[in-house]
């Protein structure tokens, strides 16, 4: 467990959130293991919660991750710190990728790394939805967690649900449905 500092905080946000490809879930997987795991700084409960509730918000919700994340670490200091950190490379990043693309969309090659490149990133959001769940994931709440994720799956995917309308589904269905440790 690392102590925290606003400094060490920061370059964490700069080095995840610029280096981190593919999207927000991949991202959220890679902050993961360092805030909860590695560094010790968040609880999983206290991660999962902003998880969500980044997840509720429109608009990016990598960005409102970002601030969620700062705001609970270190209030206005470390929400301001985690946002610039994120995003101002990055998208300076984006403008120099697309410049690019314009100039290698033509080439085969390049189009069969980026289709590479797309599904390892679904393999990384699979990871990210895993360690997400993985502590409701106990003996006796694996089905009524298996479950939700799938209702959830179900009505974002075939019915094209909103997330703001899943995520209360969801929460509607967690408070009926209670798990053994929640009791």
């Amino acid at each position: 467990m690392t102590s925290f500092s606003l400094r060490r905080f920061a370059l964490l946000f700069l080095r995840i959130g610029n280096l981190t490809f593919v999207g927000g879930d991949p991202t959220m997987a890679a902050f993961h293991r360092e805030l909860v795991v590695s560094r010790g700084w968040l609880s999983p409960e206290r991660y999962a919660l902003i998880y969500g509730l980044a997840r509720a918000t429109p608009g990016t919700n990598l960005l409102a991750f970002c601030a969620g994340i700062g705001w609970e670490l270190a209030r206005w200091r470390g929400a301001l710190a985690a946002v610039l950190s994120a995003s101002i490379p990055c998208a300076a990043a984006v403008v120099w990728f697309t410049y690019v693309y314009t100039l290698w969309r033509s080439n085969a090659l390049a189009m069969s790394a980026i289709g590479g490149t797309l599904a390892a990133a679904v393999g990384m959001m699979a990871a990210a939805s895993f360690q997400l769940i993985r502590p409701r994931w106990k003996p006796g709440g694996r089905f009524r967690a298996a479950a939700i994720f799938a209702g959830g799956l179900l009505l974002s995917v075939v019915l094209k649900m909103p997330p703001i309308q899943v995520l209360g589904i969801g929460a509607l269905a967690g408070l009926i449905w209670r798990a053994p440790a929640d009791v």
